[in-house]
């Protein structure tokens, strides 16, 4: 029973060098090998070696609020020297926020902001002006009545709630414009197809597509693809993953709103050492946002690719 319990339950340690580092901060995600994330890591990492930073970067296996807050939780009882985190909505990521700013450990939100928290800085895009975008592009792109469905990564999520509405708001005094449905894709390709294909299915009029997380792009092409490969349905994508950028360069995609989780990454670090001696006055650091087309992509605008 013992052997049993220790191979199920033991989680073998990181290995660490036992150079010493000048802080130790971490990173929580909001699911662990979400390509979104990973490139937010990667410029985090490499910000990190270059202060002399340790970066432990955690998330759960998907995205969970609950075991993202426990995972709160455990970096401010492990003292970390500075906690880097996407923003959850509610009143216990406010209470964790706050008991670690009382031991004295900065908090960071990324990607997504809960401005009613203590957290020091919030660093990413602005993603009601984001939503925005994404309505400026099926505005600008198309003629006549458009009947809209939005795939959106998670309902509970602030930042898709944001953009969901900039999208609202830019699309508002536009009549031709309709909002017909919603679905979730729970920030998967196989979700945001699923997603996308019950909306083409159950709307047989409807002519746009527009995703607000990083993969909800490719599985909206995915299901359009297979329901209505010679219909001609607009579709906004998130994201400058390397396959939505490969399927606006096609023409698959009309237009996706770039933003760039690599210099989110950077960014937080930088900020995170700066509040390691003194406080930071701005408390939002936006990053780059942009719409992306087809005829931007000969020019590689902003090394997205």
């Amino acid at each position: 029973m013992f052997i049993y319990g220790y191979k199920t339950f033991y989680i073998a340690p990181e290995q660490v060098t036992s150079k010493d580092y000048a802080y130790h901060f971490a990173l929580i995600a909001e699911e662990s090998d979400n390509d979104y994330w990973r490139l937010i890591e990667q410029g985090a990492k490499r910000t990190a070696q270059e202060n002399d930073v340790y970066l432990e970067y955690v998330a759960p296996k998907k995205a969970d609020n609950s075991k993202m807050l426990k995972l709160l939780d455990r970096m401010i009882s492990a003292k970390v020297d500075g906690i880097i985190t996407q923003g959850i909505e509610g009143q216990r990521f406010i209470d964790l926020v706050h008991k670690g700013i009382e031991r004295g450990i900065p908090i960071i939100t990324i990607d997504t902001d809960v401005e009613r928290s203590e957290r020091k800085v919030y660093v990413g895009t602005d993603n009601f002006y984001a939503g925005q975008l994404a309505g400026k592009s099926i505005i600008t792109n198309t003629v006549g009545d458009q009947y809209v469905g939005i795939i959106t990564g998670r309902f509970d999520a602030i930042n898709q709630q944001e953009r969901i509405a900039g999208f609202k708001h830019a699309v508002e005094s536009f009549e031709r414009i309709h909002i017909v449905d919603s679905r979730e894709s729970n920030i998967t390709e196989i979700g945001a197809t699923q997603a996308a294909y019950s909306l083409l299915k159950q709307y047989p009029k409807m002519n746009a597509l527009i995703g607000t997380s990083a993969l909800d792009g490719i599985g909206i092409v995915n299901a359009v693809r297979e329901i209505t490969p010679n219909e001609d349905i607009f579709i906004t994508a998130f994201d400058v993953l390397p396959e939505t950028l490969d399927l606006v360069e096609e023409g698959f995609i009309d237009a996706t709103i770039a933003q760039y989780p690599k210099e989110m990454g950077a960014k937080a670090v930088e900020v995170m050492v700066e509040l390691q001696t003194k406080n930071v006055l701005e408390n939002k650091k936006y990053t780059d946002t942009k719409i992306i087309q087809m005829k931007d992509m000969a020019t590689d605008p902003g090394g997205v690719k």
